[in-house]
């Protein structure tokens, strides 16, 4: 299901790229998430869907190649141990789940703006949760860069991912939530809620804090 879902925001993605400026804002405007529109009295529709659906179909949605490529990259290097923690239909669910928790925070903290949310990086960032609770001590494969100077170093999954969670919740600190077109408080619910759920959603002879080698770039 990790492929599937790689596959599935790319072919939207490549579907969007066919469409010309008015057709493409018009499919993106059918099916993104207007935090307004959510909670607005009132048809409890977006015009092409009810209005609550489109806090999974915004998930599939992407603003441009370098948006996607990031979470599908965090989504592949991540996510196949995280389901394999699981099984398919578990990290289905538990994937649609981490990223409706995050788009509705996202919302909620948002529920007076117009300004659309679309992105895969709620559902990804809740694998993320999941993937620190399960593989803490997977030592992960990073390529850092000193100038011209390049190598891998292998690092923790927990410092990799602490760090990675401490970034997003000072950014959203500081943005209210979200700025700079990026919805900083999406990706901190959803690694709250991949955290929370994953102890419902694994196998039961899955323990927690176990090492398997993953990489990172």
């Amino acid at each position: 299901m990790t492929v599937v879902f790689i596959v599935a925001n790319a072919v939207v993605f490549v579907y969007e790229l066919t469409l010309g400026p008015m057709a493409g804002e018009l499919f993106i405007g059918a099916f993104v998430l207007v935090p307004e529109k959510l909670f607005a009295p009132g048809p409890a529709s977006s015009g092409a869907i009810p209005v609550a659906a489109t806090l999974v179909t915004s998930m599939f949605l992407h603003g441009g190649f370098l948006h996607i490529a990031g979470n599908m990259l965090y989504l592949w290097i991540f996510g196949n141990n995280v389901e394999d923690a699981m099984g398919r239909m578990r990290f289905t669910l538990f994937y649609v789940l981490c990223g409706i928790f995050a788009a509705y925070a996202h919302a909620f903290a948002n529920r007076f703006s117009p300004v659309p949310m679309i992105g895969a990086s709620g559902a990804v960032s809740g694998v993320l949760g999941a993937y620190l609770l399960l593989y803490p001590r997977a030592r992960v494969v990073t390529l850092v860069m000193f100038g011209f100077y390049i190598r891998t170093v292998e690092v923790p999954a927990m410092f990799i991912l602490g760090f990675w969670f401490v970034l997003q919740f000072l950014n959203a600190l500081l943005a209210g939530g979200s700025g700079g077109g990026i919805a900083w408080l999406a990706h901190v619910a959803g690694f709250v809620a991949g955290m929370l759920l994953i102890g419902f959603f694994k196998r039961k002879d899955v323990p927690f804090g176990r090492g398997r080698r993953s990489h990172y770039s």
